[in-house]
C-alpha cells in the first residue's frame, strides 16, 4: 500500500480523495494555485505546494510542476480526481516514466477508450449494443451523404474530449454543413483533434451508467447503475440510484453489458460504462470514461462502499474483495449538484466571499464541499461548490429528504442554483421518475409559454 499520494486537483474533490487516504493511514500532498491559497484542501493535507498561476493551464494542468512536486515530496502516487488531467494519457505516460503510480488506467486504455470512434468499434465486437452512427469522417460531402443515411435528427460528435464540447445536434440537411464545421473546430480548439463521427439522434432516452470496478488480476465488479437524465448543456445536475426506469431484468443486461466493455480492453481501475436506455427499454452504448465520476457518491450511499479508496488498492496492486454476489442495494440514493450561478440570468457562473454557510445534517445526508464561511469563490475554476447527496428507505422518502436537505442548505455571499434543485424535485416528470435527457430543455420551453401567455 502507499503511504503518500499526491494529490492532483483542486475543490471537493481534492478534500473528498484527502479524507479517504486519512481513514487509509496514507499521507497527502496538495497542489494549489495562487487564487487557492486558501483553499480547504490545502490546510486538509499533510503538505501543500504551490504550483503556479490561478489559470489552470499554469497549475493544475502544469504536469512538469507537479511531478516535480511528486518527486520532491516522495509521494509514490497520483490521484487525479475529475476532469484537469484525469484522462490525460499524456501525464499517466509521465507518471510512468517518473516511476509515480497514477491511480486509474494506463495511457494506453486511456487512449483506447478516449478515442469514441474506437471505443464503439470495440464494443461492438464484444457484442455490446451500440448506438447506430457513422466511423470517422472527414470529407463534408462524405459526411453529408452518410448523414442522409442515418436519418435525421443526429449528434455530430468529437472523437476526443468530453464535458459536452465538440457535440452538434442536426435536425435536418439544411443545418448539416454548419453544425458539422463548428463541431470540428470546437473539437479542434478545445482537445487538439478535430475528428468527428455521427450517431443517430434518439429520443426520448434516458443516461443510464454503470458503475464498473477493476483490478489488476481480471477480476470485475458492476456496482449498479446511476440515472444522469437531469441536463443542462450536456451536464448533469442531478443523478440518482438506482434509476426509476431500469427493471432487475434491464439492471441485470445491463450491468452484464458494462462488464464485457470491460473486460474486452481489459480495464483496471474504475470507470463508468454509459448508455441510452430508450422508451423501449432497449440500450446503447454511448461512451466509456476512465475515472471517478463526479456522481459516484449516490453508489458510495446505496452499495455501501468507499469507491475512492477502492481505487487506491487497486491501483497499489490488492485484489478486489468485492465479489459481484456481494453487491446490493439499499434504498435510493440522490445527488445535487450545487453551483455558484445565476440561474435567472442564463446560469452565468458567480464567485464572491461566503458570509454564512449552514450545511444540513441528519441520518444519510452528506454535503460534499471544500466551502467554508469567509471562503472567496474565485472567478477561474468550474462553478459547482458542492454536492448534497441523501440516502432513504425508498425514492419517494429519498426526495422528500433532498427537499427537506436543500431548504436547510444556506449558503450566503454568493448566487446559487439551490432553488432551481428544489423546483426539479417537485416537478410532476421528475417526481414520475419517466423524465429523459429533454427534461430540463422541456422545462425551459414549458415556461416561456407560461410567460408569454400571462
Amino acid at each position: 500500500m502507499f503511504s503518500k499520494i499526491l494529490i492532483a486537483n483542486r475543490g471537493e474533490i481534492a478534500v473528498r480523495i484527502i479524507r479517504a487516504c486519512r481513514e487509509m493511514g496514507i499521507s497527502t500532498v496538495a497542489v494549489y494555485s495562487t487564487a487557492d491559497r486558501d483553499a480547504l484542501h490545502v490546510t486538509m493535507a499533510d503538505e501543500a505546494y504551490c504550483i503556479g498561476g490561478p489559470q489552470v493551464a499554469d497549475s493544475y494542468l502544469n504536469m512538469a510542476a507537479i511531478l516535480e512536486v511528486a518527486a520532491l515530496s516522495g509521494a509514490q502516487a497520483i490521484h487525479p480526481g475529475y476532469g484537469l488531467l484525469s484522462e490525460n494519457s499524456k501525464f499517466v505516460a509521465l507518471c510512468k516514466k517518473c516511476n509515480i503510480e497514477f491511480i486509474g488506467p494506463s495511457a494506453e486504455m486511456i487512449e483506447r477508450l478516449g478515442d469514441k470512434d474506437e471505443a464503439r468499434k470495440t464494443m461492438r465486437e464484444a457484442g455490446v449494443p451500440v448506438t447506430p452512427g457513422s466511423d470517422i469522417i472527414d470529407d463534408i460531402d462524405k459526411a453529408r451523404e452518410k448523414a442522409v443515411e442515418i436519418g435525421f435528427p443526429l449528434l455530430v460528435k468529437a472523437r476526443s474530449g468530453g464535458g459536452g464540447r465538440g457535440i452538434r445536434k442536426v435536425n435536418c440537411i439544411e443545418e448539416f454543413d454548419n453544425a458539422f464545421l463548428s463541431a470540428k473546430a470546437e473539437a479542434q480548439s478545445a482537445f487538439g483533434d478535430g475528428a468527428v463521427y455521427m450517431e443517430k439522434f434518439l429520443t426520448p432516452v434516458k443516461h443510464v451508467e454503470m458503475q464498473i470496478l477493476c483490478d489488476k488480476y481480471g477480476n470485475v465488479v458492476c456496482l449498479g447503475e446511476r440515472e444522469c437524465s437531469v441536463q443542462r448543456k450536456n451536464q448533469k445536475l442531478i443523478e440518482e440510484c438506482p434509476s426509476p426506469a431500469v427493471t432487475p431484468e434491464i439492471r441485470k443486461k445491463m450491468m452484464e453489458a458494462a462488464k464485457k466493455a470491460a473486460t474486452a480492453v481489459g480495464y483496471e481501475n474504475v470507470g463508468t460504462v454509459e448508455f441510452l436506455l430508450d422508451k423501449d427499454k432497449n440500450f446503447y452504448f454511448m461512451e466509456m470514461n476512465t475515472r471517478l465520476q463526479v456522481e459516484h457518491p449516490v453508489t458510495e450511499m446505496v452499495i455501501g462502499i468507499d469507491i475512492v479508496q477502492w481505487q487506491i488498492r487497486v491501483a497499489s496492486g490488492a485484489k478486489l474483495t468485492v465479489t459481484q454476489d456481494r453487491v446490493f442495494m439499499h434504498g435510493n440514493a440522490i445527488e445535487c449538484r450545487i453551483n455558484a450561478e445565476d440561474v435567472e440570468h442564463d446560469f452565468r457562473p458567480g464567485c464572491g466571499r461566503i458570509n454564512f454557510i449552514h450545511i444540513p445534517g441528519g441520518p444519510n445526508v452528506r454535503f460534499d464541499t471544500s466551502i467554508y464561511q469567509d471562503y472567496s469563490i474565485p472567478p477561474y475554476y468550474d462553478s459547482m461548490i458542492g454536492k448534497l447527496i441523501v440516502q432513504a428507505r425508498s425514492r419517494e422518502l429519498a426526495i422528500r429528504k433532498m427537499k427537506m436537505a436543500l431548504s436547510e442548505l444556506t449558503i450566503n455571499g454568493i448566487i446559487h442554483n439551490r432553488d432551481l434543485h428544489i423546483d426539479i424535485l417537485s416537478d410532476p416528470e421528475f417526481v414520475s421518475g419517466e423524465y429523459t435527457t429533454g427534461f430540463m430543455e422541456n422545462r425551459k420551453s414549458n415556461q416561456e409559454k407560461k410567460e408569454a401567455t400571462e
